[in-house]
């Protein structure tokens, strides 16, 4: 089984990071990091578009994921990262569909109202597209 849990180094990923540790330790676990791509013309510059985002993504990757060693991992979980680049929910569900994820967790800020209107939600957007299940820890 494996389990992705996307992760952006807030409080609210941490603890959906925690939860995976702790409920499936024997799992294959994933890190996901998705950097999010400045937005601009899709018209113009699809290739210089394509070139940021690839060294955006690299970028992200040598930095690599200094968050992690923070963790509450008392048994020592064996984990992996990954990172993508794009808009956060399209990609966490596209990461699921494509490497054959089992289950998606992931953090809330716990937004309602307009707040939650105004600004969109990554996690009730994964909910509504995930092909697997998913688990939203607040």
């Amino acid at each position: 089984m494996t389990v992705l849990v996307a992760f952006d180094g807030s409080t609210p990923s941490r603890k959906a990071a925690e939860h995976a540790f702790a409920t499936y330790p024997d799992e294959e676990i994933v890190l996901l990091r998705v950097a999010e791509a400045a937005s601009g013309s899709t018209t113009a510059g699809i290739d210089l578009a394509r070139e940021y985002l690839k060294d955006r993504r690299d970028e992200i990757a040598e930095k690599g994921f200094d968050e992690v060693p923070e963790f509450e991992n008392p048994d020592d979980v064996a984990f992996r990262t990954e990172v993508t680049v794009g808009q956060p929910a399209r990609e966490i569900v596209a990461f699921a569909e494509e490497h054959d994820v089992d289950h998606v967790i992931l953090g809330s800020h716990g937004r309602s109202g307009v707040s939650r209107v105004l600004l969109g939600s990554v996690a009730e957007r994964v909910v509504r597209r995930s092909p697997v299940p998913v688990t939203v820890v607040r």
